[in-house]
């Protein structure tokens, strides 16, 4: 088990030192402003990081923000696939889904446990959407390259869904390799054996890896397995297209070392030449 890292856990991503009562007033509001910290915290936050060689990506809310209509179009279709399959109304179709996902950690584990429902119609149908609403994000595409090692996506998704989003984010380059709900053998986070497979399948070394996810409970085992975690939260006042069950609004439990609701700005503040800036 590592030592749990000398920082405050929020979106400010603020070191603790400067995060107790005796922190000035005027640097807090800095960082809810989002401004520059000061070079020393900057610095700071490279040092926790610098043993990194493998930066672990959550797809879904995580590489594109909450406030996306990407999510709102899956989670429609999870909903009418139900209702064609059961024959049920649209409200207890969301209701039959809602229950699978937080009972199986997905619709689909639901349907495949209970009714032996095959796997790749229902990702194809969910994942049949449109994407135009992505932009390229140029502030994460330029950040990426700056990150020593490889950068890898592991999602309760389909691959095809990851490489589609990532190709309308335009960041289908960056990534070495995408471990999607198949390569999890369809038991998705935040199960143990998936991260392990992921683990053997890559090669990753956890003591030397960071995961980046939007939901905090999926975070708990890759710290227990020694990776670094970030949580990725909307920005203050954005719209947050998740159920209410999945978002997190307590204090960040030891098992989170940072959160950040501007990911491309996390990235940059944790580049090996991010001690010449203080844009973090």
């Amino acid at each position: 088990m590592k030592d749990t890292k000398p920082f405050l856990k929020d979106s400010s991503n603020m070191p603790r030192a400067l995060a107790g009562e005796a922190a000035p007033a005027a640097l807090k509001q800095m960082v809810a402003n989002g401004e520059a910290l000061p070079l020393a915290d900057t610095l700071s936050r490279i040092d926790a990081l610098s043993h990194i060689d493998t930066w672990v990506f959550d797809l879904d809310n995580t590489l594109y923000p909450a406030d996306c209509d990407l999510w709102p179009k899956i989670d429609q279709r999870i909903t009418l696939y139900l209702s064609h399959l059961f024959g049920l109304d649209g409200m207890s179709s969301r209701a039959l889904q809602k229950y699978y996902y937080q009972r199986y950690g997905t619709t689909l584990r639901g349907l495949m446990e209970e009714h032996g429902i095959g796997p790749e119609e229902f990702l194809d149908f969910t994942h049949d959407i449109d994407r135009s609403s992505l932009l390229p994000d140029l502030a994460l595409a330029s950040a990426m390259p700056a990150l020593p090692g490889r950068k890898l996506i592991l999602t309760n998704g389909s691959r095809e869904h990851a490489l589609r989003t990532a190709r309308a984010l335009g960041l289908e380059a960056m990534f070495e390799d995408i471990f999607d709900i198949a390569d999890a053998d369809f038991v998705p986070k935040p199960a143990a054996a998936t991260y392990e497979r992921f683990f053997e399948r890559h090669a990753v070394d956890p003591a030397r890896a960071v995961m980046f996810e939007d939901l905090a409970k999926n975070l708990i085992i890759p710290h227990e397995r020694g990776m670094t975690t970030v949580l990725v939260v909307p920005k203050p006042g954005q719209m947050d297209h998740r159920d209410a069950f999945e978002i997190f609004r307590e204090a960040a439990p030891p098992y989170i070392d940072f959160v950040t609701s501007d990911l491309a700005r996390f990235l940059r503040g944790v580049a090996p030449d991010a001690s010449g800036r203080t844009d973090v």
